[in-house]
């Protein structure tokens, strides 16, 4: 097996002028002032725009053609103005939950409840329940509309009405679906921790300030197109946040790495339009291939088949692709602008490109990254397999991931949802926080036998084991329809609430209607985040299919080698993997899960590995093509694949790892949320993200590329054919033409 050679850094090739790179990094170095000046007036109108004409954040979590969705249409259709969901009312008082007092300060709580959008009228003879012994109570104010069709700013009211209720004698808490409305992620820690890493990187303050700023100009864009977005299609309250860390994340990478081309490129010649031109050419199309296939990867959430989930797909798409716009226009124009004052206001003590240049020429002084590649090299088997077994190691936890949708016991414990859980359990027992509620239709049922076969049904349910208690049924207004409102003795995160409800389906219902003609749906928050789950998992397969292939094809078309794409597939298959090991881990709380600030046992609800695979994949692909389209460029000026390999790792090491080092803070910030299920995807994303810039890019891949060999560019020449030319390989096919 061949090794690398001595002398790795001697001959520089710069890349070809050509093609409609090579043409927007001139436009932009011609038209400097109009670019930026496009950007500004984006910024400013489309703010304007989306002020005027957004809507509201929403989304519907019902399952497609599932029993719970069924159940909640027929409830809207049958009972105008009511939906299969209340906001509950719960309070404890020493003096007792009805006596005069309470009752009286309850009522002017209900009052005022009933003044909001959105809310109906408190019947209190049928509304208000009272827990054994007297102290606690609860009340169901119903909804008028759908939970998550509540604004951020009314859920904050109806959690404050309660709030502010609350006294020494009194305590008044709020729960439900319509008060559990995400809050968002802080963006601020992510990016004084970016400028921080970049200020460290660059060792100039003026090149460190660059990638912030045109990560804010499309943060800024992207969120107002977000904005108008939301009167089109329905977007998840939370997805803003996602859409908006991962926006700023890949913005600064993908500045990042024009940047540093840039400034490379201007160390070896002066000129700034050759050296804008090189790193646009160069990085820029290495920013294209991985912009485009994290847009692919969560684009692939369409394949899903849940409308939330297509919001969230074009939410973070749209900001990608924004930021990844900005790097190739309005950052080659502030370069253009900029020129040799790039490098200004530089850290004392930090060498230059051109400093750290001449020392790569000293065979005996060659870059860490470069000496680094080449022990991997020299012993690739054994590395390749021992990185391996770490990172199926780390990935191993994600065996016994238990998958649930967290509900209000899994709050901060200040809030008031989860003191509304608390008292409810204490009151009413743990089942009463997920009642579940049957939809039974009686048109085809005679008149005269509807109440009787209502009350064999509620007799059989009753009975049933795991059944706590089972409301009074509830008639509309014509009879032909009725409400059953089913209370299990378990909790809704636990398995026996799932088997009572998947008892109840198949075998109860059936037996209780018989031959009747009534038609029973299941339906309620627990039922429904059942069929979901049942519904992802049964689309996982298309899913994670249609992302890997899309995503494999883009990698083909940009580096002509299936063994190169298969090879990144399989190692992003790997990254995943240990990003959900770790989610698992930190889900289980323990000691782990604490020093992460989840302090207790937590389900992973089961769109969060479906979002994760989607940001998660495309992110590996970028630190794929970072590397990868160095070591190309290498091989096509001539290198052999092992000395295109350290050069490649040498000449990104320092990208790749400022670049994963903001994206790991980026993630982070999703530890400052109070939603539990964004603090868990924030640790899982970024331990993916280191894993992927160390065992990964530096173990595995300058292990696999050397045991491959000349391998790595084999290509059946009818694929060959039938593939584009990219401009890299136009370059290098005119250099070796000369």
């Amino acid at each position: 097996m061949s090794q690398p050679s001595d002398k790795l850094f001697a001959k520089e090739h710069p890349p070809s002028t050509n093609g409609a790179l090579a043409k927007l990094a001139d436009f932009a170095f011609r038209h400097k002032r109009l670019m930026v000046a496009i950007w500004a007036l984006m910024l400013v109108v489309l703010g304007v725009i989306s002020g005027a004409v957004a809507g509201e954040y929403k989304a519907d979590y019902t399952t497609p053609g599932s029993e719970s969705a069924n159940a909640r249409a027929l409830v809207e259709e049958r009972f105008p103005g009511t939906t299969d969901d209340s906001l509950t009312v719960v309070w404890r008082a020493e003096q007792g939950a009805t006596g005069p007092k309470t009752l009286a300060k309850m009522r002017a709580v209900f009052d005022e409840y009933a003044s909001q959008p959105g809310l109906g009228v408190v019947d209190e003879q049928r509304a208000i329940e009272v827990a054994p012994g007297g102290k606690i109570a609860m009340a169901q104010v119903p909804l008028e509309r759908r939970s998550w069709s509540f604004s951020l700013e009314e859920v904050e009211k109806l959690k404050s009405i309660a709030e502010d209720a609350s006294s020494p004698e009194i305590t008044v808490a709020a729960g439900g679906a319509v008060v559990s409305a995400a809050e968002g992620t802080p963006e601020w820690p992510a990016l004084i921790a970016a400028t921080i890493i970049l200020i460290i990187a660059f060792g100039s303050v003026i090149a460190s300030g660059l990638p912030i700023v045109t990560a804010l100009f499309g943060l800024g864009v992207g969120s107002s197109l977000v904005a108008i977005m939301l009167a089109i299609v329905d977007v998840p309250d939370w997805a803003p946040a996602v859409a908006s860390l991962l926006a700023i994340g890949v913005g600064i990478d993908y500045a990042l790495l024009v940047l540093t081309r840039f400034r490379d490129a201007l160390d070896l010649n002066p000129d700034v339009r050759a050296a804008l031109i090189e790193a646009v050419t160069t990085a820029g199309r290495s920013v294209l291939v991985a912009g485009g296939t994290v847009v692919v990867a969560v684009m692939g959430l369409f394949f899903v088949g849940i409308s939330y989930m297509n919001g969230v797909a074009l939410a973070t798409g749209v900001s990608v692709l924004v930021v990844m716009l900005t790097a190739l226009t309005l950052l080659p124009a502030l370069l253009a602008m900029l020129g040799h004052r790039v490098n200004k206001w530089k850290l004392p003590g930090v060498k230059t490109s051109a400093q750290r240049r001449e020392r790569e020429l000293d065979p005996d002084h060659l870059p860490l990254a470069a000496r680094w590649s080449r022990q991997v090299q020299r012993r690739p088997w054994p590395t390749a397999i021992i990185a391996t077994i770490v990172l199926l190691a780390i990935a191993s936890p994600a065996l016994k991931m238990d998958l649930g949708f967290p509900d209000a016991s899994n709050d901060v414990e200040t809030s008031t949802t989860f003191v509304a859980y608390n008292l409810m359990e204490e009151g009413f027992g743990p089942g009463s926080n997920g009642p579940l509620l049957a939809a039974v239709d009686l048109k085809g049922v005679e008149a005269e036998d509807r109440e009787s076969s209502v009350a064999a049904l509620r007799e059989s349910v009753e009975d049933s084991g795991g059944v706590a208690a089972v409301a009074p049924a509830q008639f509309n207004t014509q009879g032909d329809t009725a409400l059953i409102r089913i209370i299990p003795e378990t909790s809704p995160q636990s398995s026996e609430t799932t088997d009572l409800v998947g008892e109840l389906r198949d075998s109860t219902i059936p037996a209780a209607v018989g031959t009747s003609g009534a038609e029973v749906l299941l339906g309620g928050a627990t039922p429904s985040y059942i069929d979901q789950s049942e519904y992802l998992n049964d689309r996982l397969i298309v899913f994670i299919s249609g992302v890997v292939l899309l995503s494999l094809l883009i990698l083909l078309l940009a580096f002509r080698s299936p063994l190169i794409a298969l090879k990144a597939g399989v190692m992003n298959m790997l990254s995943v993997g240990a990003a959900y090991g770790v989610t698992t881990l930190a889900a289980q709380g323990g000691t782990f899960g604490q020093l992460l600030g989840v302090d207790r046992e937590v389900p992973i609800a089961p769109f969060l590995p479906v979002i994760m695979f989607a940001i998660l994949f495309g992110l590996s692909m970028d630190y794929e093509v970072f590397l990868m389209s160095r070591v190309r460029e290498e091989y096509l000026n001539g290198r052999e694949t092992h000395d295109a390999v350290t050069i490649g790792l040498a000449k990104t090491a320092r990208v790749i790892t400022a670049a994963a080092a903001i994206m790991i803070v980026v993630f982070m910030s999703f530890a400052l949320s109070d939603v539990m299920f964004l603090r868990i995807m924030g640790i899982g994303m970024a331990t993916a993200v280191l894993v992927d810039a160390t065992i990964i890019r530096l173990v595995l891949v300058p292990a696999l590329m050397q045991i491959l060999g000349s391998a790595n560019w084999w290509i059946p020449g009818w694929l060959d054919r039938l593939l584009p030319e990219w401009e890299l390989e136009s370059s290098a096919a005119a250099r070796a033409s000369e």
